[in-house]
């Protein structure tokens, strides 16, 4: 029997609760879900993709449906190297839904997989990477807008 497999694909820096929420939502719709970790040169980022993984990998190291991976290129080319099924996005407002609705129909033209858009759970939806990354950089205790758990190191 065929697995279907989610590709979660992004930056993840950081990983947070918003990123759990979607992975664990994707776990009731797929049998596996890789986070994707990208590497993009052009893109600062805070932690290397390597940290992020390492991070990652570390939090969900006794859950077997779940990959950590990093990748470089277009995303539609790591589905068809990873064998997935689709892709899990998620969206935290509209106008995350019309970037992310437009970035669908480019994947599905291009590799012919959709994409699934799980809306974030609403006390969530104010987290997002870079006002984290910001919160870091000044210093500020971010442990609310992590998994519980999660370790930043």
């Amino acid at each position: 029997m065929k697995k279907n497999i989610a590709l979660f694909a992004g930056s993840f820096d950081p990983f947070t609760r918003g990123h759990a929420d979607i992975v664990e939502r994707s776990l009731a719709i797929f049998d596996e879900v890789i986070i994707a970790i990208g590497i993009n040169e052009q893109k600062r980022t805070l932690f290397s993709a390597e940290r992020r993984q390492e991070q990652i990998a570390r939090y969900y190291a006794s859950r077997l449906a779940i990959g950590v991976i990093t990748y470089s290129g277009l995303t539609v080319d790591l589905v068809r190297q990873t064998g997935a099924t689709a892709l899990v996005r998620g969206i935290r407002s509209g106008s995350d839904f019309e970037y992310e609705r437009t970035l669908a129909d480019l994947n599905r033209h291009l590799s012919g997989v959709d994409t699934v858009l799980l809306c974030t759970d609403t006390r969530l939806s104010f987290i997002s990477s870079s006002a984290v990354r910001e919160l870091i950089s000044f210093g500020r205790d971010v442990s609310d807008f992590l998994p519980e758990g999660f370790v930043l190191d």
